[in-house]
């Protein structure tokens, strides 16, 4: 019997999700634990399992497409079973009429998802030709930026073929097309950014008039794109970039498949050393599984040792001074969120910080004796994170958020790590973190860092937090201030640890100190209360054993 598959809900807070990736086709087989889809939030890309088996027989939101959770997904059952009464069911509020017949896989079916012109533009298209928008890849995206075409003008689009490469506020996508023809117009230009429906592209037969088809488009928002006529002699450079960052696989981006790029997670194969067979150099799942890691690093060694003995590069020569020299590096998308979202939390947010500074001559012996137990790796940031949640648990308004017309007090504890990645800052959660022993936060922080760095981190685990903990002392940064991670009402700043004098029983002798500063929002957090929260703290970490108690 036919079983349909609905939007899955992958975090508490997520009312829709976007597919960004097929990974099986209608007619495929599908076995229990296949992955089916990769579907994004807001928050992360996260790979979508079937926990049913038999033929993929209807596909119900595109890739691109954006839809609410519980809409109709897919229809897996036996080959050949009739899905007409379950498509009739009326229950997938993403699907248009077209788009839920038994031939939804159909190149008519596939124009319509391709988020194409509006139903009056597009009756007045020539045969053939379809308008492709701006995707929205996420929930909250309102514009993309093309970070690369792996497409030009006159190029023949297969369906399936990569188009570009769209940039939104989490992540670099693939967009892939749903239709074959000719690559007839590109609308928007690669490191340039366009709100979502923008005119992205036109593909049709090849040598089809599509004068006039741009100027007149009518979508959700304004092309930012040359005449046709014009269009031919720009792709070419265009084209010639994207083919130079595909090449030099040392410091561009790399392309591959998202299942090639799962399998070499897998197995641990860096895709830096891997030689891509497919279009335009991108890495396919053939090329993971028969590639051989020692018959690459040393020929490619011994070439770059030969480059720089025959020729070395001669080093560019400043002025000492008259030279104006500058350089600019367009935002990302992340980048932008992150600076939007600080910027509303420092001038919404009343902020004022305390300093307290604290011994960890106690601590650094509590660790070592910790960490002597095998398999047991403790850092003083995990002990600080420890002391935090205790402390938390003795004063719930630090553990508040404000609201206007109520301050919500959180009794439970879920403490955010703050984790620089290479694009910006994200901030894993520790879910429940009063009840996680200290070798459990330790593993925990490692695994959520380690995932965060690689871009693995699912929605779920990135929310709920109601206190944040930010530490630079491992960059030897002895004392800063942080903002306050909304909608928390406090966030902690733990800074290096300094051997210094210090005077104990009234001696003068060498200690080891560390700086605490805790940013507050004072709407919900009085100066009193945080200063007896730091006080607690300092208490937990001076005296490790009482947070075992």
């Amino acid at each position: 019997m036919a079983i349909k598959v609905t939007m899955p809900r992958l975090s508490d807070t997520m009312t829709e999700g976007t597919v960004a990736t097929w990974l099986k086709k209608v007619g495929d087989k599908i076995s229990e634990g296949d992955i089916l889809a990769e579907i994004e939030t807001d928050k992360a890309t996260m790979e979508f399992e079937s926990f049913n088996e038999g033929t993929l027989l209807h596909i119900g939101i595109q890739a691109g497409e954006t839809a609410p959770v519980d809409s109709l997904l897919a229809i897996i059952g036996k080959e050949g079973e009739d899905i007409s009464a379950l498509l009739a069911g009326g229950d997938a509020p993403a699907a248009s009429p077209e788009a839920s017949a038994p031939k939804a896989d159909a190149p008519a079916a596939e124009a319509k998802t391709e988020t194409a012109a509006p139903a009056k533009a597009a009756t007045e298209l020539p045969k053939g030709v379809i308008v492709v928008t701006m995707p929205r890849l996420s929930d909250t995206m309102t514009e993309g930026t093309v970070a690369t075409w792996l497409k030009k003008v006159g190029d023949t689009v297969a369906e399936g073929d990569i188009l570009a490469e769209i940039e939104t506020d989490k992540a670099t996508m693939e967009f892939e097309s749903f239709n074959a023809g000719t690559l007839l117009y590109i609308g928007i230009q690669e490191g340039n950014t366009a709100p979502v429906d923008s005119l992205l592209a036109i593909i049709g037969p090849a040598g089809t008039d599509i004068a006039g088809i741009a100027e007149n488009y009518t979508g959700g928002g304004a092309a930012t794109a040359s005449a046709p006529a014009t269009e031919e002699k720009a792709a070419a450079p265009t084209a010639e970039k994207a083919t130079e960052a595909v090449a030099d696989n040392s410091g561009g981006r790399i392309l591959a498949s998202p299942l090639a790029k799962k399998i070499a997670s897998d197995k641990g194969i860096q895709l830096t050393q891997v030689k891509g067979s497919g279009e335009n150099g991108r890495i396919v799942k053939s090329d993971i599984e028969n590639f051989t890691p020692s018959s690459q690093a040393k020929p490619a060694a011994s070439a770059d040792a030969k480059s720089e003995t025959a020729a070395p590069a001669a080093p560019k020569v400043f002025v000492p001074a008259g030279e104006v020299y500058t350089e600019e590096i367009k935002n990302s998308q992340m980048r932008k969120i992150i600076a939007k979202r600080l910027a509303e939390s420092l001038f919404t947010a009343p902020h004022y910080n305390l300093v307290i500074e604290v011994s960890m001559d106690e601590a650094m012996g509590a660790r070592a004796t910790i960490n002597t137990v095998p398999d047991t790796k403790v850092s003083f940031n995990d002990m600080v994170i420890k002391a935090c949640a205790l402390a938390l648990k003795k004063h719930p308004k630090i553990n508040s958020q404000w609201k206007e017309d109520a301050i919500i007090i959180n009794h439970h504890v879920n403490i955010g790590v703050a984790v620089a990645v290479e694009d910006g800052l994200v901030v894993p959660v520790l879910k429940f973190t009063d009840a996680m022993s200290l070798s459990q936060i330790g593993a925990s922080v490692r695994d959520l860092a380690g995932r965060a760095k690689n871009k693995k981190l699912g929605p779920q685990e990135m929310e709920g937090s109601t206190f944040t903990v930010s530490n630079l002392g491992m960059f030897g940064i002895t004392e800063f201030n942080s903002i306050i991670n909304q909608p928390n009402s406090a966030i902690l700043s733990v800074g290096a640890i300094v051997e210094k004098p210090v005077v104990k029983n009234g001696q003068i002798v060498v200690g080891n100190t560390m700086m605490l500063s805790l940013a507050c929002d004072h709407r919900t957090i009085d100066g009193a209360t945080g200063a007896q929260f730091l006080q607690t703290l300092k208490q937990y970490i001076e005296s490790p054993v009482t947070m075992l108690a």
